[in-house]
């Protein structure tokens, strides 16, 4: 009977599914275009006597409904399913992305930060928003010392006493206040100055310092520390020259020069034609540095000595270009592959 079979296709009907455009089409065909089973029984219904048309005629309409119902259903099932992009990255470009490497400044940072390592120094972090007793006032700079110029210093504008640390000496001021002698730390980490950007320049760079603080310290044994450094970064042929200096926080101070590696000393445009390249400033720490720390100054001495990570980064791999460091552009970061 027309009614045993529209109960058969309702319980099939309930029980279908489909898992692509395609097959749901084709459920679609199966029951409802003008070959499929609705039809079928519709035309099976003109036979159906004038007494049972009306529950029949009901039959047909409930499995018609239920039948667009579930085909209603299973489309948004599988337009939900084709719009989850949850594990796509939009983002992304079209085109197959290129891998990059290690960036330079950290390969260089770390190197610089086993080599020290080596001889005994910890190292030592900090905030890079900082109070200016610790970035000038702590390491002796005077209240109307050029560094704390709004030309040099970055401050917060609704906290002029708040400002992006200059330097790394920040954190050796720290570790003094929280710290007793022996110290032996350094410091890297980011710094912040008001200056133009170009090749040569930047508003922001990276720098270690070092401290060593304890009894009968010299600056001898600064020298030796230094000159160890320099023929672990250099290569075991390289020659230092201290020159006198002058900075706030150490006393006697200088700046150091390596022998050019490029030209080996005998002179080249990287080096002027001097034979030297100067990497970074150093001195014994001034008597006022360490008491502004909490330090005996009748007891303790040290040294303390800084450098910048870009300028030891250009005289490895002669980087001329300073934005090339912050552009984060692959083919520039592949070339430093073999590096690692």
């Amino acid at each position: 009977m027309i009614t045993d079979r529209i109960n058969e296709v309702l319980a099939e009907v309930s029980g279908i599914t489909a898992d692509s455009a395609e097959a749901l089409e084709s459920l679609r065909i199966r029951y409802m275009s003008k070959k499929g089973i609705v039809s079928e029984l519709m035309n099976e219904f003109r036979n159906v006597p004038a007494e049972q048309k009306r529950e029949v005629g009901m039959k047909i309409n409930e499995l018609k409904t239920t039948i667009q119902d579930r085909i209603s259903e299973l489309r948004q099932r599988l337009s939900a399913a084709e719009s989850d992009h949850s594990d796509i990255d939009l983002t992304r470009t079209p085109y197959p992305v290129r891998l990059g490497t290690r960036h330079p400044l950290s390969i260089v940072k770390n190197e610089i930060v086993d080599i020290f390592s080596r001889m005994g120094f910890a190292m030592a972090d900090g905030p890079e928003i900082e109070d200016d007793w610790h970035v000038f006032s702590s390491m002796n700079f005077a209240e109307d010392h050029p560094a704390r110029d709004m030309q040099d210093t970055f401050f917060i504008e609704s906290h002029p006493d708040i400002i992006l640390r200059t330097h790394t000496s920040s954190v050796q001021s720290r570790v003094m206040e929280t710290t007793q002698p022996p110290i032996r730390v350094i410091c890297p980490g980011r710094v912040y100055r008001n200056e133009a950007i170009s090749a040569r320049a930047h508003c922001f760079f990276h720098q270690v310092e070092g401290l060593y603080i304890d009894k009968e310290v010299s600056f001898t044994d600064l020298k030796q520390v230094l000159l160890t450094f320099a023929r672990e970064m250099f290569g075991a042929d390289t020659q230092i020259r201290l020159r006198p200096s002058y900075f706030p926080f150490t006393e006697p101070s200088a700046e150091m020069d390596i022998s050019c590696n490029i030209c080996g000393g005998k002179g080249c445009s990287f080096c002027k034609h001097t034979g030297w390249v100067e990497i970074l400033g150093c001195g014994m720490v001034d008597p006022a540095v360490l008491e502004a720390g909490g330090i005996d100054s009748s007891l303790y001495t040290g040294y303390a000595f800084g450098m910048g990570i870009e300028r030891i980064t250009n005289l490895k791999y002669s980087v001329k270009d300073l934005r090339l460091f912050s552009e984060n552009d692959t083919r520039f970061l592949e070339e430093f592959m073999a590096a690692h």
